[in-house]
């Protein structure tokens, strides 16, 4: 994990390099977009955003940490909705493997929201679980701004959806809810 600011600079100047945007960036470093900016913006430390960088390639890197995780977010949808969720939404790129291992846990159906840049944050897929008229847990690696969580909740309502909970691995935030819907983080990472 790089620890300073010039060798975060430096990743972030080799992933634009290798065609990624902002938006790829930020999921692939797990920190906000502003930091993004502010890293290729600046090399002085004023004005610098409140961020905190998440490192957890020791979960990603085996399908069994990854799974240990699921059980754990499996455990919080049995907690709170015990008669059953019908499918579970990852998000991309980060949110589909815990997502995966979720639905797998508890025999729900799996979907996939495609984040992206721009007005609504990104898309449904519909190659997967339909999501009309079902209950849905929305799954991610970690909430920024919210904005793509947001979009993932307002694109599964207008197809249908009841959203019930968000999910996170972390929460960057101090919001317990989001858009009206229950946010469940299962480590709570902010700036004091």
């Amino acid at each position: 994990m790089a620890l300073s600011v010039d060798e975060l600079r430096a990743k972030v100047l080799q992933l634009r390099e290798e065609g990624l945007n902002d938006k790829q960036i930020a999921d692939e470093m797990s920190i906000s977009k502003s930091t993004i900016t502010w890293l290729q913006g600046t090399s002085a430390p004023e004005g610098k955003p409140d961020d905190v960088r998440i490192g957890w390639r020791t979960i990603g890197v085996r399908p069994q940490r990854i799974d240990a995780i699921g059980t754990i977010m499996a455990d919080i949808v049995d907690e709170q909705f015990p008669e059953g969720i019908d499918t579970i939404v990852g998000i991309s790129l980060n949110g589909i493997l815990f997502a995966n291992s979720v639905a797998d846990q508890i025999g729900a159906e799996i979907s996939i929201f495609r984040s992206a840049i721009g007005e609504n944050g990104g898309a449904l897929s519909h190659k997967y679980a339909n999501v009309g008229g079902r209950k849905v847990a929305i799954v991610d690696d970690l909430l920024n701004s919210g904005e793509t969580m947001r979009g993932a909740i307002q694109a599964l309502q207008n197809d249908g959806a009841e959203v019930v909970i968000c999910l996170v691995l972390v929460n960057k935030t101090e919001n317990n809810e989001i858009s009206g819907v229950p946010l469940r983080g299962l480590i709570r990472a902010i700036s004091v």
